[in-house]
């Protein structure tokens, strides 16, 4: 730091903390010297002093930087992986594949999500904490910032923008989705083409706007809802339903091109055809891999055990013999060469500034082994006793204060268990990904004290209070500084211990990713360092280098415990300096003379690299370079490339020694150092296609499929190995088959740490012959390394357990995939060579997954061109498919301690969708083959009828699906007045003249205050002023069309009288919303239309709104029909009311916009109307004295007759709740509802959804103020669909503390044919839900399972038939009656149906169809109307009221909703289902189907940059559960799926808005 001078003493004590904090983060190589100085300075610039000019420490010169840079360049590059053939095969793979290989089309993303892609990861201030802060460094100063959270960056919504498109967007505006402009498409189109099409599609241009999709009572979800995009979806067929383009009808634009694109991707045969179709009943069960004929079958004789030579002692080159044990070595080296040095470590400048002598290492090891046995935790009564664990957490540039730790504890019999130093940046971060595996594993082991440094004590983070924190995961320790301790008294002696008990305890990691302890205990800790000083040939005074970590693995065992064993002495080299100067090793070597180098691959290639640094370098004097990672068979291209480097420096080919090393059975095999005889190393070129069916081929030397192995040296001394298969029980593998190395000796690790089934597994092997024959009686230890045995006890690895990859029958290694990744252009693409393989279980097999490290400048189009290469790479030559490939930020993968990459944490992420990657493309359609086979009709099949099906079900004994509702009798209700008057008008005006003071309607505000009252006489003379505004202003004539847009009230209900009175046909239609009058007029437009209105009754407030200059811009004002005030009436009393000629005559139109998108208007009789009224009352038991609360919305189907009729027929007092006020205040509908003491209650889902989450934490206060809703018998929500279960259920459980009965909340069922099928009454059988098996129902079979078997589903009963009611269920396409086992279309005859279609053209080519349709077996005779909706019939065994069983219906969901795909029929809500549990971030999800492909649309509830995470995680979700590829996701805003008015989605208007390019979305994926 330039120019400052501070006092630390005078620093504040936080300052002082963060400062030890960044030291520790310095020497643990944690951040570069760079950012240390940075942060420093930012931390120490408040305090500073300012030097005179020409003190203090001056900056790097330029040549200096130069040079630091240059060598951090080095480090950047991973091409440990590269091979001259490797490269060459995929180059020749890549040329064929160019020939004939489709472009696949690019995904969709929004420039905002570029930014958070490509630069995601947090940077705190300008310095970094990974392995290499300077190429961050440079890009930030480009100009690259991290993005916000806000949703859109102001500028243009994509990466690529249309030429024409303009740059200026409102603040408050989003702009709107440009992503396919400037992509080269085959047929792509004008970004208005699909538009233009539609629009010429249309009939009238003032029906061109979609239908209505808000909802009142839903505005927290609808107020983003509307206005969102324009969908363009509405369209009307000639029966006057609105609809939208047909499918097969021309389509154009952006997206239909990419989808195109992507199935002509897919038309290219990838894999073998599935078998031809089958018709059993097993259909959905999925393709098990067969085995390959052709597939290389072992053919050697079965293995023998193979031994090392034999252990013997004294060594000719040690006269003196070896100490009997590692005490017994400190003692000796500590006394006789107590001015040797043991230690020397290298500083942040490359200089060997620490050392420790022998002398020294003994005097602190003594004293440590003191305090820990008398003085730690003695006053606290937490002292430590023998064989206690205790974790060591030292910085990985400190071995020195670790080494006298370690053998501190060695001493006093105490266990040691290294770990990394937790910072709770690491721990949080994903720079210490595992750290909580660690901290369980401390727990597990009990251990309460953590030993460390001062300097590492002083980094660490700290509470208010002084202590240390708990870290994530992590027990409570308490830690004890091994520095500056008392000296133990004259006759302390260390105690006696026993040998078979735990020396240490290291920590590996499990396949699984789980932290696990292997016990090593003392025997085999002494064991093992006497087999490696005869395996090395180590002796006394030589020196060593190691770059490795010393705390583990064969950095431990060589840097640590076999150089105190033999007296040598080790210079540590610093990882952090490692990644600044790659060739410090080699220069320590040269320096120091050294014997040994304890080095890595990765090592070696740096080294290679800073050419700069090799004129000074001499091996002349290394017998041994052990390459701790020779069991990767990749370290052959570093091993090879060294030795040519550096043979003229005196470096000698048998000086290279590959080792293979696990951490259950420790050093598996070394390679000795100078042997020179033939058999004392071997190569071989094998064939990698044999190697993936587990067998040993030679291949030829330029096969371009082949892989060249080195040997990992010979079975160790006094060891014996053998090769057991991979799979099932440990049968010895033949001579050239690839198995599992097992090894037997007296040095390998006892167990896992209180894994005692887990252990038994691993460390207790015995082989067996193929005939089952124990093959010998030792205990073999595995190793997890796969490989085989050569000639003359050569032992080749070809992976690990750990990267084996099981897809279908052959099996991969992720090293092997990795250099196939990285042979295609990898200095343009991967940052330093970051790459993590590995394998996720989908559908019952493995899938590849592969992720990387992208450069920071790479082009989204670059990046995908670059992953379709690797794609056809890694099929050319392993022949197999990826699933996924990712592309992430640079240095943005979770981190091992020392800078790798942390797979476990890195699949953990994936798995749970918290990678936030840049890039994603799945490729599911090339590489899931085994999905189940796809239903078809047999061809024998076709001339089954209908007749022959009824007849084979009579035969079988089944059940026809038939149910009625109890008979509308006639006797009934002979006292009751209604019954005498056919007409709603004359039941008004006679309960005007019989009751006129009965209050008939209360409406409520959201105080709960009654906002207006009105009695029978009011609301008769309210209809008749309003009926004379009709006849005197509006000039109408019997029979003609009113619209009534009136928000929900009282006022709505006189219009509606009032239109009868004079003989006028009402049509309820809800008012435009104020904020969103650009989306919800051109619905009003449209339906007063198509109804053929000819005045609109209105408030004075909704006549504004019309004419209001916003709307006038969608619908000019002069061309609304007559506009009547209602607010302005005539006093005058109507002369007469009109009383219909029939009571068949229209009464009123009921307009709706379905779950398709489509408008659909019917007309309602007079007869019907009242019929409908009449089977309410008697199923709800609707008399005047009762108080019935209503809040839904009053517009169509059963929430009009509600709001409108029935409270006039029944003469009940209805509480009119409207939805909005339960917006304001979700607490008002349920306390009015006990206020009143109401008994029946009807909703709408968007009401009960509003009051689950907005009541969700307010019960206990609800029932503070007296709430209680132990009134309610009949709580039953108003809907046309499947009844949604999981919400009823969440409401029931809810407010069940406030006394609601569980079987009071029900559903109904209605739909456009019959508004009035199902309703639950309060003495009704309670609601029935049965579980059906998933894969059954895809096929149109209904089989009831129990509750919790895998793939139900849980079906609540729809309510109970309402009287007059009958239903049967029928095949939709044959229209035979079905049995009670399978699912049919719902048809139902009722004197209450619609009669039939309102259409604009008079046209009534459905109506026969959809209201006049008979059964072709069974009840031929019966008129039918048929519901559009599935379902099935089952017979319960509860009774109904008349002495039956009740038979229960239950609605599966809407006929034109189905997807049929592979021959199967998917309900959306189902799939929709799975893709919601499969992130916490996606809030709402809609699926359809464009062009045989499956489309997810899903909402991120979340950052924009979580968009890419839910790709994979909905396509493995779908396939899963349901067994269908998803062809496209789409990742929106919340809000962008279209909700109708009771709160169904609009799948088809969404389906029409993503084809139009009209949803503005995050991300798009097209999966291959």
């Amino acid at each position: 730091m330039a120019d400052i001078e501070v006092d630390i003493t005078l620093l504040p004590e936080d300052v002082r903390e963060k400062l030890a904090e960044l030291d520790l983060e310095l020497s643990e190589g944690d951040i570069t010297r760079k950012g240390y100085e940075k942060k420093k300075t930012r931390l120490l610039t408040p305090y500073m002093k300012q030097q005179p000019p020409g003190q203090g420490p001056s900056a790097p010169s330029p040549s200096t930087a130069a040079q630091r840079k240059a060598q951090r360049r080095l480090t950047r590059e991973d091409n440990r992986y590269h091979s001259e053939i490797r490269t060459e095969a995929v180059m020749q793979a890549l040329a064929m594949h160019n020939k004939r290989v489709p472009v696949m089309p690019l995904p969709s993303k929004r420039t905002s999500v570029n930014y958070h892609g490509q630069q995601r990861r947090e940077r705190h201030g300008d310095s970094s904490s990974d392995d290499d802060d300077s190429v961050f460094d440079e890009e930030h100063s480009r100009g690259f910032q991290r993005g916000g959270n806000s949703r859109d960056s102001g500028a243009s919504s994509s990466s690529y923008s249309d030429a024409g498109a303009s740059p200026h967007h409102q603040a408050q505006e989003r702009p709107r989705s440009q992503q396919f402009g400037n992509f080269i498409i085959p047929g792509n189109t004008a970004r208005h083409a699909l538009a233009d099409v539609m629009q010429n599609s249309r009939h009238s241009h003032h029906i061109s706007q979609p239908p209505d999709v808000t909802n009142n009572a839903k505005s927290l979800r609808q107020a983003d809802r509307v206005g969102r995009y324009n969908q363009s979806s509405v369209r009307i067929t000639t029966t006057g339903n609105v609809t939208g383009v047909e499918d097969d009808g021309p389509r154009h634009g952006k997206v239909s091109a990419k989808i195109q694109q992507l199935l002509n991707t897919l038309k290219r045969p990838k894999r073998r055809p599935l078998k031809e179709y089958f018709m059993d009943e097993d259909e959905h069960t999925l393709e098990m891999p067969t085995a390959d004929p052709n597939a290389p079958k072992p053919e050697g004789n079965e293995l023998t055990p193979v031994p090392g030579e034999q252990l013997v002692f004294p060594l000719p080159q040690i006269p003196s013999g070896l100490p009997h044990n590692l005490e017994a070595a400190l003692q000796r080296y500590g006394s006789s060469s107590f001015k040797a040095n043991a230690v020397t470590v290298l500083d942040q400048h490359g200089k060997p500034s620490y050392n420790l002598t022998y002398g020294k290492l003994l005097s602190r090891t003594q004293k440590i082994a003191f305090n820990l046995l008398h003085k730690v935790g003695h006053k606290e009564g937490m002292s430590i006793k023998l064989g206690d664990r205790v974790a060591l957490v030292y910085p990985n540039n400190d071995p020195i204060s670790f080494i006298c730790a370690f053998y501190g504890c060695v001493m006093a019999g105490v266990v040691p268990v290294p770990v990394e130093v937790p910072l709770t940046k690491r721990v949080s971060d994903r720079h210490d990904a595992g750290g909580a595996g660690v901290g369980f594993l401390l727990g597990s082991l009990s251990v309460c004290w953590a030993l460390t440094s001062e300097a590492c004590f002083k980094g660490l983070p700290k509470s208010s209070s002084g202590e240390v924190i708990t870290f994530k995961g992590w027990p409570k320790l308490n830690w004890f500084v091994t520095e500056n301790l008392s000296k133990p008294t004259k006759d302390w002696q260390p105690p006696s211990k026993g040998e078979d008990v735990p020396a240490y305890i290291e920590y590996t990691i499990n396949k699984d990713g789980s932290t696990v302890g292997v016990t090593v205990t003392r025997n085999t800790m002494f064991c093992h360092c006497r087999t490696l000083t005869v395996g090395c040939n180590y002796s006394e005074g030589e020196v060593m280098v190691c770059v490795l970590d010393f705390k583990r693995d064969v950095g431990l065992w060589h840097g640590i415990l076999c150089s105190v064993f033999n007296g040598m002495h080790v210079i540590f080299i610093p990882y952090s300096l490692m990644k600044v100067d790659p060739a410090s090793w080699m220069k320590m070597v040269t320096k120091y003379k050294a014997c040994v180098a304890v080095v890595k691959s990765r090592d070696m290639h740096w080294g290679l690299l800073a050419q700069k640094d090799h004129k000074d370098i001499s091996f002349t004097s290394l017998r041994m370079l052990l390459v701790a990672d020779g069991a990767n068979p990749w370290s052959l291209t570093s091993c090879d490339s060294f030795l040519s480097a550096f043979q003229a420096k005196g470096l000698k080919a048998d000086a290279i020694c590959p080792c293979a090393s696990s951490s259950e059975a420790l050093t598996v095999s070394v390679r000795r150092p100078g042997r020179t005889s033939s058999s004392a190393t071997g190569r071989g070129i094998l064939s990698m296609q044999g190697l993936s069916f587990g067998v040993v081929r030679v291949d030829s030397e330029n096969s371009l499929t082949s892989l060249t192995l080195q040997d990992c040296g010979q079975v160790m001394p006094g060891a014996v190995m053998v090769v057991i298969r991979l799979e099932g029980a440990p049968y010895l593998c033949k001579t050239d088959e690839v198995g599992e190395l097992c090894v037997c000796s007296g040095y390998t690790g006892a167990a896992y740490w209180g894994l005692q089934g887990l252990s038994t597994a691993t460390f207790q092997v015995q082989p067996l012959h193929s005939d089952g024959r124990l093959a010998a009686d030792k205990m073999y230890v595995r190793t997890g390394l796969i490989g085989f045995l050569g000639p003359g006890g050569l032992v080749f690895v070809c992976g690990s357990k750990e990267g084996l990859m099981q897809i279908a029958t052959r099996r991969h290694n992720t090293d092997d995939i990795i250099a196939t990744v990285l042979a295609v252009e990898p200095m343009k693409f991967i940052y330093r060579g970051r790459i993590a393989v590995f394998s996720i279980s989908v559908l019952k097999d493995e899938r590849i997954v592969i992720i990387a490290e992208q450069r920071p400048d790479c082009t989204e189009e670059e990046s995908f061109q670059w992953m379709s290469r690797v794609l056809q790479a890694v099929d050319s030559i392993h022949q197999v498919g990826v699933y996924c490939l990712a592309l992430v930020p640079p240095n943005y993968l979770p981190k091992t301690p020392l800078g790798g990459i942390h797979l476990y944490e890195t699949k953990k992420k994936f798995l749970e969708g918290s990678l936030h990657p840049a890039n994603v493309l799945m490729c599911p359609h090339t590489c899931v083959t085994n999905l189940p086979k796809p239903r078809e009709f047999h061809p024998g099949m076709q001339d089954v009828t209908p007749s022959a099906v009824h007849v084979g079900n009579i035969v079988q004994g089944a059940r026809m699906a038939w149910a009625q509702g109890r008979d509308l009798g006639i006797g009934e209700e002979d006292g009751d007045a209604s019954r005498k008057h056919q007409f709603l008008t004359e039941i008004l005006r006679w309960r005007s003249q019989s009751t006129p003071d009965h209050i008939m309607f209360t409406m409520l505000n959201a105080r709960m205050q009654p906002h207006l009252t009105v009695t029978c006489s009011q609301l008769h003379k309210r209809a008749e002023r309003i009926g004379c505004l009709l006849m005197e202003k509006g000039g109408l004539n019997t029979g003609d069309h009113v619209a009534l847009i009136y928000p929900p009230g009282i006022e709505l209900i006189a219009a509606f009288y009032g239109c009868l009175y004079v003989g006028c046909v009402p049509v309820t239609i809800r008012p435009p919303h104020p904020q969103n009058v650009g989306s919800t007029l051109p619905t009003v437009r449209m339906i007063v239309e198509v109804s053929k209105s000819v005045a609109i009754l209105t408030s004075t407030f909704v006549i504004k709104l019309l004419k209001s200059k916003e709307a006038g811009a969608i619908v000019e004002s002069k061309t609304w029909p007559k506009l009547l005030d209602t607010d302005d009436l005539p006093k005058r009393k109507l002369a007469a009311v009109y009383r219909a000629p029939t009571p068949e005559m229209i009464c009123y139109l009921d307009f709706s916009v379905s779950t398709t998108g489509m408008l659909a208007g019917v007309k309602m009789s007079h007869a019907a109307a009242t019929a409908l009224c009449r089977a309410q009352k008697l199923q709800c038991e609707l008399y005047p004295s009762r108080d019935v609360a209503l809040c839904l919305d009053p517009y169509c189907g059963l929430g009009l007759v509600l709001w409108c009729l029935s409270s006039v027929y029944s003469g009940h007092h209805s509480i009119l709740i409207p939805p909005s006020e339960v917006e304001t205040n979700p607490a008002v509908w349920l306390s009015s509802v006990s206020v009143y003491k109401v008994r029946d209650t009807f909703c709408s889902y968007g009401v009960m959804e509003l009051c689950t989450r907005g009541l969700g934490t307010s019960t206990s206060a609800l029932k503070a103020k007296g709430v209680n809703l132990v009134c309610v018998r009949a709580c039953c929500v108003i809907a046309e669909e499947r009844p949604r279960i999981q919400l009823t259920t969440s409401f029931t459980k809810l407010f069940a503390s406030l006394g609601l009965s569980p079987r009071a909340v029900s559903t109904s069922f209605g739909c456009r044919v019959n508004v009035g099928i199902g309703l639950q009454g309060a003495s009704c059988p309670e609601p029935t839900t049965v579980y059906v098996d998933l894969r059954a129902l895809r096929n149109d079979r209904v089989t009831l399972v129990e509750k919790g078997s895998p793939h139900s589903l849980c079906l609540m009963e729809s309510g109970k038939l309402l009287p007059g009611v009958k239903v049967v269920i029928a095949n939709p396409e044959t229209k035979g009656q079905c049995a009670d086992s399978h699912l049919g279309e719902i048809w139902v005859s009722s004197p209450h149906s619609a009669t039939g279609y309102f259409t604009i053209y008079g046209d009534d080519s459905l109506h026969q169809d959809h209201f006049d349709s008979r059964l072709a077996t069974g009840d031929t005779q019966t008129s039918y109307a048929r519901t559009g909706f599935l379902g099935f019939i089952r017979r319960t065994e509860l009774t109904q009221s008349d002495g039956e069983r009740h038979d229960a219906i239950f609605v599966v969901g809407g006929l034109d909703e189905t997807i049929v795909l592979r021959g199967m029929r998917y309900h959306p809500i189902d799939v929709e289902t799975s893709v919601l549990r499969a992130h916490r971030k996606i809030c709402e999800c809609a699926v359809f189907t464009w062009t045989n492909l499956l489309v997810v649309v899903v909402e991120l509830d979340g950052n924009e940059n979580e968009a890419l995470d839910l790709v994979p995680l909905v396509t493995n979700a779908v396939l899963e559960e349901h067994y269908l590829i998803v062809g496209v996701v789409v990742v929106v805003d919340p809000g962008v799926i279209p909700i109708n008015s009771r709160g169904e989605k609009q799948r088809m208007h969404l389906r029409d808005g993503f084809l139009a390019d009209q949803l503005d979305p995050i991300y798009v994926a097209y999966n291959m």
